[in-house]
């Protein structure tokens, strides 16, 4: 995987821009369901309903935006309905981890919104999981791009706004643990897509199942992933990643620093020479 050249953009959000390229931003994961360690959105989630959704989340982001006016917030769903209240309250993205396939009045409610939106890859319903056919490594990456271009294009019909966008290949939702490793491995070809990227590598399955010893338990389960979270956060940012989605952010941002200097050293050494004088 070579380092990457990373695109620059201004993602618009609903009341603001952010400047996406000059270095990495983390997005912070507050979890708002009862089991906070796994998303709702693990294999076998138990679905929940717009209402209950509502009741969770929305009070949690009125009061950190009563505490802090300034906060950027996104709102992780895929309910229209969630998308429109959060929005509404305050909150900056709706992100999308179905790319606007579950619910059919999401795209028009993001484009009336005028937010940021992220469009993730998932491929199958979370219930499906375990029993998709197995992809082989050749077929991971250009099942994402086929399927993410898709997407992003069907966005754009509806009218949300392309500086806008933002796409997530997303790791672990249909892509059975090796399948994650050519994605990440190629991250750097979702370029060719043309928006910025994201990447939410944090605490996935397969980093626990790739970095467990055979002979040994893993420690607190937290913990034991945390380093490999970095590693692959470390990777994503050097194929070009521009946000990582994380639950850790300290950690996160101290990778994003040492890797972002990288990839400024990378820039600077390909300018051409200047002639001596």
């Amino acid at each position: 995987m070579p380092f990457a050249v990373r695109p620059q953009f201004d993602w618009r959000l609903r009341s603001r821009s952010l400047a996406l390229g000059p270095r990495t931003l983390v997005m912070g994961i507050l979890n708002a369901t009862p089991d906070s360690f796994s998303e709702s959105t693990r294999p076998n989630a138990t679905i929940i309903t717009p209402t209950e959704e509502q009741s969770r989340v929305l009070p949690v982001l009125r009061a950190i935006l009563a505490a802090r006016p300034e906060a950027i917030l996104s709102i992780d769903t895929y309910h229209a309905d969630t998308a429109r209240l959060a929005i509404e309250a305050g909150a900056e993205i709706v992100n999308d981890v179905s790319g606007f396939l579950w619910d059919e009045a999401m795209a028009a409610t993001c484009a009336s919104l005028n937010c940021g939106v992220v469009l993730m890859h998932t491929r199958g319903r979370p219930q499906q999981w375990r029993t998709l056919p197995a992809l082989a490594p050749t077929e991971v990456l250009p099942l994402v791009l086929r399927e993410l271009r898709a997407r992003s294009e069907a966005a754009l019909a509806t009218g949300v706004h392309r500086d806008a966008i933002v796409l997530d290949p997303g790791f672990g939702f249909g892509k059975a643990f090796d399948e994650n490793f050519p994605l990440l491995a190629q991250f750097d070809r979702l370029h060719s897509l043309g928006f910025p990227l994201l990447a939410g590598l944090s605490r996935k399955g397969f980093l626990r199942r790739t970095s467990q010893q055979e002979d040994q338990p893993l420690p607190e389960p937290m913990r034991a992933l945390q380093d490999a979270t970095t590693a692959a956060n470390t990777a994503a940012i050097l194929a070009g990643a521009h946000i990582l989605r994380v639950h850790d952010v300290c950690p996160a941002r101290e990778a994003a620093a040492i890797a972002d200097r990288i990839l400024t050293a990378v820039a600077t050494s390909t300018q051409p020479p200047k002639p001596l004088s």
